[in-house]
């Protein structure tokens, strides 16, 4: 079992409609998961001072926080994130970088409880 409950996207770009932003990855997400979408929180910071390759051009750089998250899973995770940010943001795929953490069930709360 896969449960993408977090990801934080940090990115130097301007995001004119941050709602649809997010309604659009929250809902892409979950079907490239086939999860439920009620299980995903993102997190959007935009517009951020990113300095990158020596340079202030586009960039992007990713937290994904999972229970349950394989080793084996992060390469189709990182190739469907980057398409994303390079549709949606026009930044490079070579100017995104994602850190992948597995969180055991126990060490994440929820509804007072954990997984």
């Amino acid at each position: 079992m896969i449960i993408v409950p977090y990801l934080k996207v940090q990115t130097n770009q301007e995001v004119a409609s941050k709602e649809a932003f997010l309604k659009k990855l929250s809902k892409e997400s979950a079907e490239a998961l086939s999860k439920a979408e009620n299980y995903i929180m993102l997190n959007l910071e935009a517009e951020k001072e990113m300095f990158f390759a020596g340079t202030l051009e586009p960039c992007v750089f990713m937290e994904v926080k999972s229970i349950g998250l394989e080793e084996s899973m992060t390469a189709a995770l990182s190739e469907f994130l980057c398409n994303f940010m390079e549709k949606e943001l026009n930044v490079k795929q070579n100017r995104i970088y994602i850190e992948f953490n597995d969180a055991p069930g126990k060490m994440w709360g929820w509804n007072g409880s954990t997984f």
